[in-house]
């Protein structure tokens, strides 16, 4: 008979030998976890010189991999500043300024004519040097309409019953249209009519806006207010110029030769001008002179300025440059063209 309890009961099964694990990592228990470095396929683990990253849309990365920002940035060259032009400029804004107040002073009841002549000529040369620095697509008929509109705009501003800008209204919106359409019409500048939306409606609110300055002529003191507007917007237009000749500091934009000390020192000095006509002129006082003129003054160097930046992306998105006198008569002539309505504004709102 053999014994039920094993010779070997008593004894440790594994002692001195190592305890056998399964023979299937799939079965048992599993290994525990590894408390020393792992080693990669060389030996060595790469090691962390730092926390690690979070990419955006990605894993995770150190930064011994990212790449080196710290290149030098490209400065863009700043356009220098021609005192002779700045000058040339200023002169300019000077005699149109002088002009349009003298041609206000020839205006009388039942004599509107002189004026508006002298308006209309204002308004060809602002048709020019719109038309040739903006460049629509179909520039010879942009032309041609925006020059209907100027005459027919200071016909209803001298014939209108009623001083008023309903009638110059009307013919801004037919002329737009008719600009417009007549792109539409031509198979070639179809493709870009929308291009030139912006351009044809600037430059017929452009010169329907000078035709303002003959209404404002026919209500009481509008001579007197186009007196003082007008004097001031061409003493701002031309202090802000001949600062630039001078002192264009500080550059406003390394593409664009203005200094914001010009398009301070104009405006200021504009303001001031008002101020002095106003204590001359019946109807005025300074206060009201000045604040009118800051009105003017302010809006038609910015305008000036705004051409100005105008310019300079049009270079910058690779058009080639326009007419040399049409790009630099464009600034003044804006300035005047908005100072206009802003001028009978004022005189209606609080004179």
């Amino acid at each position: 008979m053999f014994s039920s309890t094993s010779p070997e009961t008593g004894r440790d099964p594994w002692a001195g030998d190592a305890r056998p694990g399964p023979a299937d990592p799939s079965r048992g228990y599993p290994p525990g976890p590894r408390t020393g470095p792992a080693a990669d396929d060389g030996g060595d683990r790469r090691d962390r010189r730092g926390p690690r990253r979070l990419r955006k849309g990605g894993p995770g990365w150190r930064p011994d991999d990212e790449p080196a920002d710290d290149a030098p940035v490209e400065e863009v060259p700043a356009v220098p500043v021609r005192r002779p032009l700045a000058l040339t400029v200023a002169g300019f804004a000077a005699l149109l300024g002088v002009g349009l107040v003298l041609g206000a002073q020839t205006a009388g009841p039942g004599h509107r004519l002189p004026f508006a002549f002298i308006i209309f000529g204002v308004q060809l040369l602002f048709v020019l040097a719109w038309t040739m620095a903006m460049r629509p697509p179909a520039l010879l008929l942009v032309a041609l309409v925006s020059a209907g509109v100027a005459a027919a705009a200071d016909a209803a501003a001298v014939r209108s019953d009623i001083a008023g800008l309903a009638p110059l209204g009307y013919v801004a919106v037919g002329g737009f249209v008719l600009g417009v359409l007549g792109q539409l019409v031509r198979r070639v500048d179809r493709v870009r009519v929308t291009d030139s939306l912006g351009s044809t409606l600037l430059i017929v609110v452009g010169v329907v806006a000078f035709g303002t300055l003959i209404v404002l002529s026919r209500i009481p003191a509008g001579t007197q207010a186009i007196t003082i507007c007008l004097g001031a917007t061409a003493v701002a237009l031309t202090v802000a110029r001949l600062t630039d000749a001078v002192a264009p500091w500080p550059r406003l934009a390394p593409q664009v030769p203005r200094g914001a000390a010009g398009v301070v020192a104009g405006a200021m000095i504009g303001t001031l001008t008002s101020a002095v006509l106003g204590s001359y002129l019946v109807g005025f006082t300074p206060t009201s002179a000045a604040l009118i003129g800051l009105v003017t003054a302010a809006t038609a160097v910015l305008a000036d300025l705004a051409v100005g930046y105008a310019e300079a992306g049009r270079l910058m998105a690779g058009e080639p440059p326009t007419m040399w006198i049409a790009r630099h008569m464009q600034g003044p002539l804006g300035g005047f063209a908005l100072a206009a309505p802003a001028a009978y504004a004022m005189c209606v709102l609080f004179l």
